[in-house]
């Protein structure tokens, strides 16, 4: 996948694997919530839906989320 050229794209870029990686790991939004608490994210299903739809959250969200799903080696070019 080429890089993206603004942060829009970005954005969608980010929101997109997400989504991918929790259909592939098969972990709903109700699970990841309660995941995510155990990192100490206070989150709801209707706010994961919200930032994922409009593709707008933080970083640190970004990052548990990867580390709620526990995934391992991701790589740039898998965004």
């Amino acid at each position: 996948m080429g890089s993206a050229k603004s942060e829009a794209e970005w954005a969608e870029r980010a929101s997109v694997f997400l989504k991918n990686k929790l259909k592939e790991k098969e972990v709903t939004y109700v699970e990841l919530v309660k995941r995510l608490k155990k990192h100490g994210f206070a989150e709801t299903e209707a706010s994961i839906t919200n930032k994922l739809k409009r593709g707008t959250f933080s970083a640190t969200f970004f990052l548990a989320c990867i580390a709620a799903m526990e995934l391992e080696g991701v790589a740039l070019d898998e965004i």
